[in-house]
């Protein structure tokens, strides 16, 4: 798996975005992933993850529609 990490920081140190919405799975792998990128954007844009919906465990690319609909709305800052 690709990170683009860096490109992320960049685009959001140069302005433009509001929000950043974290999807990463929920491992210990995606949490720490998910910990340093709002360690290091939290202070410039609003950080969001996404809530209810997806199950714990479960691969976000193998989620329907309605299910990303649902953790979109039920989403908590981070």
């Amino acid at each position: 798996m690709t990170l683009f990490i860096n490109e992320l920081l960049k685009r959001v140190k140069n302005g433009g975005v509001k929000e950043v919405i974290l999807a990463t799975n929920v491992s210990m792998e995606g949490e720490a992933t998910a910990m340093y990128i709002a360690k290091q954007i939290g202070n410039i844009v609003k950080v969001t993850r996404l809530a209810h919906g997806l199950p714990s465990g479960a691969d976000i690319e193998y989620a329907d529609d309605l299910t990303l609909s649902r953790a979109l709305e039920g989403r908590r800052e981070y």
